[in-house]
């Protein structure tokens, strides 16, 4: 048996649970995080089933396509339903309704922060659950040969690396900011940012789909920046290894996972006091958008609060909640 394999079953021995509920995750099938969640949960947890038909708790992870599952079979099974953020520029009467008729079968509500907590009581008078999701920390992790590194990248001694991670445009035209996420307020940070390092070359290093806005605005403001558009887990740690700064620029967040991956990591991350921000980073490291040049990364604090949310002990929480739902 191998030395990963070792790890994995001493985490499936923490997190197996001897009860004789199981649990059923329904799918996104958008090269999500959410697929990610929910193979990590079928990879470390025996409580589960691949078919809902043998659910005793169906938990719908993805709550957009909840449509796809079987009315009657929720209306029999114990539902717990996550809501990573409400979008309140996109709340009309159709998503009233639509919430409405869904929580006809929601027994209790998962929200990863505390911010989507506030937002969904207002829609709910469900009982409803605050767990940050976990982060891998054997996925995720400080590399200490930084040089060798960003030279495998090819990035320069004297490169100031800024990262971003997330998608900034709609997948409607590929065209429109995805305002949501901020991709308007990243770009005038970056520019905030090379006039404080007027003695480094900045480079933006970009990650993952739907990153059109951001690469058309970089261009018009003549901003170098390196694109790696499907990097596995692998490679994407590397890339958070790289850089000199993360800079989350959201109007609104359930996480971002960013937070918690750069701060397991010991990346230097500052964020807009969106989601888990102010959760996992310390206050310096909260920003407004007057005031993004008095912002500083606090590694050690934000790696101290990340080891909270690592596999077994973050999994262990939402565990305690789907016994609580069972046993209710």
């Amino acid at each position: 048996m191998s030395l990963g394999d070792l790890v994995r079953s001493e985490l499936m021995y923490n997190l197996m649970e001897e009860d004789n509920y199981k649990i059923y995750l329904n799918k996104a099938n958008e090269s999500w995080v959410t697929d990610r969640f929910r193979a990590e949960w079928y990879k470390f947890n025996g409580n589960t089933t691949k078919y809902i038909k043998n659910a005793n708790i169906i938990w719908i992870i993805a709550p957009w396509t909840w449509n796809k599952l079987n009315k009657n079979k929720l209306k029999k099974t114990k539902t717990i339903c996550t809501i990573h953020h409400i979008d309140e520029t996109k709340i009309d009467e159709k998503f009233k309704k639509e919430f409405q008729y869904r929580d006809m079968f929601i027994d209790i509500y998962h929200v990863p922060s505390k911010k989507s907590q506030i937002q969904l009581e207002a829609f709910t008078s469900k009982p409803i659950y605050q767990i940050p999701f976990w982060v891998d920390e054997r996925k995720f992790f400080h590399i200490e040969d930084k040089v060798n590194i960003r030279t495998k990248y090819g990035f320069k001694e004297n490169d100031y690396i800024v990262g971003s991670f997330q998608r900034d445009t709609e997948g409607f035209d590929l065209t429109s900011p995805k305002l949501s996420k901020g991709p308007d307020q990243f770009i005038e940070n970056i520019k905030k940012i090379k006039l404080q390092n007027p003695d480094k070359t900045l480079k933006v290093l970009i990650a993952g789909y739907r990153r059109d806005y951001i690469i058309k605005e970089l261009k018009k403001i003549k901003i170098d920046y390196v694109y790696h558009e499907k990097p596995n887990l692998k490679k994407l740690n590397q890339l958070y290894n790289c850089l000199d700064l993360y800079v989350v620029a959201s109007r609104i967040e359930g996480g971002p996972m960013a937070i918690l991956e750069c701060a397991i990591a010991k990346v230097p991350i500052i964020s807009t006091d969106v989601g888990i921000a102010s959760q996992i980073l310390h206050e310096s490291s909260i920003y407004e958008i007057e005031t993004f040049e008095t912002a500083k990364p606090n590694v050690s604090f934000a790696y101290n609060e990340a080891l909270k949310y690592t596999t077994s002990s973050g999994m262990k929480e939402f565990n305690n909640m789907f016994k609580n739902l069972y046993e209710s």
